[in-house]
């Protein structure tokens, strides 16, 4: 999958490495059965990897949402390459609405602007049943207080370390390990 061009520090655009991707796709779609025959939304979807991988996983629908208009240019290409059907959405996250079934994504860690993680998971929860979404382990217990405070029900977190590569300039080394949890949450939707 070809990379975004030109990533920028203040969106936090780091790419999702695949063999997370294929693992975080591998339990929605096989041990939680959260894929298959399901809408499923990809909130900052960047270049579209997890939206790509929900299409070819059997999803009924894809949506995915990203600000960047550059990103969802190289989404689109690499969906054409992939040959899976995903609705793209240039915009923010008030662009989408709506409900679906499971919603997937590795938001910003809201480390330039401060809380951006919480406002892509309220808007996950907003509109889905369930959620896939990746933080910093650091944030485990401010991410799980919240989301118990929503009224929603961390059912598993799985835990990874993410290589992120040099991008910026303020990058020291080639490659920098940051431990991450993806968290599956069931939300109030998934009760109804």
């Amino acid at each position: 999958m070809r990379p975004h061009p030109n990533p920028r520090i203040r969106l936090e655009q780091y790419t999702i490495p695949a063999n997370i991707a294929a693992d975080i796709l591998f339990l929605a779609a096989v041990v939680y059965r959260d894929i298959a025959g399901k809408s499923v939304a990809d909130l900052g979807t960047g270049t579209g990897r997890l939206a790509i991988g929900a299409a070819h996983m059997g999803a009924s629908r894809t949506a995915a949402i990203d600000i960047d208009p550059v990103a969802i240019r190289v989404a689109r290409e690499n969906s054409d390459v992939a040959m899976a059907d995903v609705d793209w959405i240039v915009g923010d996250l008030d662009a989408i609405c709506g409900e679906f079934d499971t919603v997937v994504m590795n938001p910003p860690f809201g480390t330039k602007q401060r809380h951006l993680d919480k406002i892509f998971l309220t808007k996950a929860i907003q509109i889905g049943h369930v959620v896939y979404s990746i933080h910093k382990s650091s944030t485990r217990e401010y991410i799980s207080r919240y989301l118990a405070r929503r009224g929603c029900k961390v059912h598993a977190i799985h835990e990874y370390i993410m290589d992120v590569p040099w991008m910026f300039e303020h990058h020291k080394k080639r490659k920098h390990p940051v431990k991450v949890d993806c968290y599956r949450v069931e939300t109030t939707r998934s009760s109804r």
